[in-house]
């Protein structure tokens, strides 16, 4: 069954392992659905949420376009690297300047939890990073994926949200991208 799939490259740098990756998500997926890519290093923006919800700031055309893509699409796969143990400053400014209330959630009077407006969506985390997955997990406690997956995804709807590592990057051998690669563009071709 065809899909909506929106991919948001959030590493800030044009080239990269994580641009590779998504390309090679993107040319599996568009076989059978329809899909969207945002790099953030296309996107021009002011990252910093200076007033946080006191006040309403104008959004730039590229976040209301962003906006306009995460409406559109039943799946979103987001492929970012760790940077000191979170997603880079610009991918978190587009959540912050983005993930608004009353676009993502809501708050409703007497309830302590806002009511979910991203519902009927579902999503995919590819992170990469130059630590050691199963070290970033058992010792760092995957605070990347805590935030994205739970105190973003979830928290606005997408259900369910899947997770996955590649590392560590920086000593990899060309045997081992070819292999992340290709793990990736099967996950294309079922847009999972």
């Amino acid at each position: 069954m065809s899909k909506k799939v929106l991919v948001l490259v959030g590493n800030p740098k044009e080239k990269s392992f994580t641009n590779s990756l998504a390309e090679a998500y993107v040319n599996s997926a568009e076989k059978n659905n329809q899909v969207r890519i945002i790099k953030i290093s296309d996107l021009e923006f002011n990252i910093d949420l200076s007033c946080g919800y006191d006040e309403e700031s104008s959004m730039e055309s590229s976040l209301k376009s962003f906006q306009e893509s995460i409406e559109w699409c039943e799946h979103i796969v987001i492929l970012t690297p760790i940077w000191w143990g979170t997603v880079p400053a610009k991918l978190k400014g587009l959540i912050d300047r983005t993930f608004l209330p009353d676009f993502a959630f809501q708050y409703e009077k007497g309830k302590t939890i806002p009511k979910k407006l991203l519902k009927g969506r579902t999503a995919r985390i590819v992170m990469t990073m130059d630590t050691p997955p199963w070290y970033y997990s058992l010792f760092q406690g995957a605070p990347a994926i805590k935030q994205l997956k739970g105190a973003t995804l979830k928290f606005v709807g997408f259900n369910p949200v899947k997770t996955q590592m590649i590392g560590p990057i920086i000593s990899s051998s060309k045997e081992s991208r070819k292999k992340w690669i290709k793990n990736i563009s099967k996950l294309g071709l079922n847009a999972n």
